[in-house]
């Protein structure tokens, strides 16, 4: 193939085969294409983009560069949720065994977080004993037994995308709509689910900041996941401030075991069930909505979801009682220090952005891939907009490795809050919703 006469037709604006993009990412999989021609090819998509055949057919390739997930016939549907990424943004942990407890079937591949975005195998890597890598073969074993799982991506899935993804890090090509809908849904169509809810975030803390921009990237993807087969629909959901009253690997899963137990707090909780009743309906097992809502409200209020967490953990490793010790702990870092407000009022501002930068410099996220994370600092009892505050009430708790880190985050942590004399209107986590 020559790859040039086809970087130059991209560069022009002209529309590429379906074969043609099969087999540039084939060859470029197998080492056969150099990084920089793969380079200059990402850029003319950044400039010229790609029309819904050219995505779909780019996505599908990724997918088939490596292992597709293969489950045995059930009548339990496959079925995965997933998140552009945020402040606090826990929703898989409590929703997975939820899903499992209302008859899905589970294998939700995550990631790790990078700067200011957490990743969902950070935070269980916080859990004494829990496995985030495993081979194919347990994946399936254990969605079949269990009926959940969250791992990584193992080294045989989407091997494409890993290599575009690095190029595209380094090349200044990451905002690009049809990449960034390539690159999501070819790893979760290879787990060969029959629905996918996505939970598009915008916001000062969100990759996407404004809601037009969500929106665009909301319509390609679940336009893109339609087309590839799985029933695929969208949540535009808001980031400027973080989901729940904790961010930080360990506070996170705190937090989340509290939302199973049915006592923490309403942004994440209706975040859980929204993407449960969205799933149900898609897959025909309820016949609206409201229905779906009340069935998985039901379910998780039962307990059994709990349960199940307890299953899924200890079937990846996990060490029950080290996980119930560490549970009780009211802080598992070294040092905890209050940031009280000045005033009294109404919390008007959370800014999410500052609240993540703050956890990344205090050593809970990722400035490069190789970073060293520490799983026990964050931020919780973080006081959210629309709520009252007296004066010296608690804003938020610093979770640090030490008295000077934690009192340099304090200092930082003020400009994030904004107390006004007036409550102000509350934003609802869920703003939109986008189907086929």
């Amino acid at each position: 193939m020559n790859f040039l006469s086809l970087i130059e037709a991209k560069r022009e604006g002209k529309i590429l085969a379906p074969e043609q993009i099969q087999e540039f990412i084939r060859e470029f999989t197998a080492g056969e294409i150099p990084d920089y021609q793969m380079a200059a090819m990402l850029m003319a998509i950044y400039f010229r983009g790609l029309n819904t055949a050219e995505t779909t057919a780019l996505t599908l390739a990724m997918r088939d560069s490596g292992d597709v997930l293969t489950f045995p016939r059930d009548t339990r549907p496959l079925v995965d949720k997933h998140s552009t990424g945020g402040i606090g943004d826990k929703v898989s942990l409590p929703l997975a065994p939820l899903l499992a407890c209302l008859g899905f079937r589970v294998p939700m591949i995550s990631g790790r977080g990078l700067g200011i975005t957490g990743g969902t195998l950070d935070k269980l890597d916080s859990i004494p004993g829990f496995k985030t890598l495993l081979p194919p073969a347990q994946i399936i074993k254990q969605v079949q037994q269990v009926g959940c799982v969250i791992c990584g991506q193992t080294d045989t899935m989407v091997p494409a995308d890993k290599k575009i993804y690095a190029l595209r890090d380094a090349s200044g090509t990451v905002p690009s709509i049809p990449l960034i809908t390539a690159s999501i849904l070819s790893k979760k169509l290879a787990e060969s689910l029959n629905a996918l809810i996505l939970d598009v975030k915008f916001g000062c803390a969100a990759f996407m900041q404004t809601k037009a921009d969500a929106r665009k990237l909301a319509k390609a993807m679940a336009a893109l996941g339609n087309e590839c087969g799985t029933n695929t629909r969208a949540m535009l959901t808001d980031m400027n401030t973080p989901v729940g009253h904790a961010a930080g690997n360990w506070l996170e899963v705190k937090e989340s075991i509290g939302c199973l137990e049915g006592r923490e707090p309403a942004d994440l909780l209706e975040l859980v069930l929204d993407s449960a009743a969205h799933l149900l309906v898609q897959t025909k097992k309820s016949k609206s909505f409201a229905a779906a809502r009340k069935q998985a409200e039901d379910c998780l209020n039962s307990g059994e979801p709990r349960q199940k967490w307890n299953e899924m953990i200890v079937a990846q490793g996990a060490n029950l009682k080290a996980f119930n010790r560490k549970l009780a702990l009211d802080s598992t870092a070294k040092t905890v220090v209050e940031l009280k407000s000045e005033k009294p009022g109404y919390v008007s501002k959370c800014d999410a952005r500052t609240i993540g930068e703050v956890i990344r410099d205090l050593g809970g996220g990722r400035l490069t891939k190789d970073s060293v994370i520490d799983y026990d600092v964050g931020v919780d009892q973080i006081a959210k907009p629309g709520g009252r505050v007296e004066k010296s009430g608690v804003l938020c708790r610093v979770h640090a490795a030490d008295s000077i880190a934690a009192k340099m985050a304090v200092t930082r942590l003020k400009t994030a809050f904004e107390i006004t004399a007036k409550r102000p209107t509350k934003t609802p986590p869920v703003v939109e919703v986008i189907s086929r």
